[in-house]
């Protein structure tokens, strides 16, 4: 299902250390040109978060390049953030697991770091492991979706920090492609709704979520997978 109404985008660009977002206008702005998130050839725009290496200089950075791919080599874990801060959005790109299957995610609305197990920041996260690509992991974050019980677990479990249930499954099975293809992700941002499609699917939708606006996460988290075509798509319309 599609909204019938879409909020303005706020796109700031910033300095890592200190992210800034500009103020909502007030007139109605029509923007249909993609931003690219990855120039192909380095990680201008980005900056990382990986605790191992805040005392050492020995082990690999887990974010590189290679051959014009942004490669998540999924160990040491981390994370690598946008500089900048954005909301009201469509996010596509491509994705596959090089060799064995394992886990992965993009994070939306990511603001404070480490708000999780000292690792993840504060977000939604939008699950890429495979065979469970569309499920949400509530990090500190909130949101809620139909059929919340049957796909969560029991109310009184629920919750956004450790220990408690912060899955939400997605509504598919068999949408991911095999093992080596690339896979088509879209995450969409308006207001407080998130929707994800994988290769066309509609897998997943919440609504409620807590958190409208923030960077955008990659996660390095065991596995080494490739990105591609990292496009980002203002979505606009009147704002009052």
């Amino acid at each position: 299902m599609r909204n019938s109404i879409l909020a303005l985008l706020i796109l700031a660009a910033v300095q890592c250390s200190s992210p800034k977002k500009e103020s909502l206008k007030d007139t109605p702005e029509s923007t249909t040109q993609s931003i690219s998130l990855f120039n192909g050839k380095d990680l201008t725009g980005w900056h990382a978060d990986v605790p191992a290496l805040d005392n050492t200089d020995t082990l690999r950075f887990p974010f590189i390049v290679r051959d014009s791919v942004l490669v998540s080599l999924g160990t040491p874990g981390g994370h690598l953030i946008t500089d900048s801060i954005f909301s009201n959005y469509r996010l596509t790109y491509q994705y596959r697991f090089v060799g064995e299957p394992g886990n992965c995610g993009v994070l939306v609305h990511a603001s404070t770091p480490r708000a999780l197990y000292d690792m993840f920041p504060k977000s939604m996260e939008v699950q890429m492991m495979h065979e469970n690509a569309g499920d949400f992991w509530c990090i500190v974050t909130d949101i809620t979706v139909p059929d919340m019980e049957t796909r969560r677990g029991p109310k009184d479990e629920w919750g956004v920090t450790e220990g408690m249930k912060r899955r939400i499954l997605n509504l598919t099975d068999g949408s991911e492609k095999p093992l080596g293809e690339w896979n088509d992700m879209m995450v969409e941002c308006v207001g407080d709704s998130v929707k994800v499609w994988v290769n066309g699917d509609l897998v997943n939708y919440g609504y409620g979520c807590t958190a409208s606006e923030g960077q955008i996460a990659l996660q390095a988290e065991g596995s080494e997978v490739e990105f591609y075509n990292l496009q980002l798509t203002p979505i606009t319309a009147l704002t009052k």
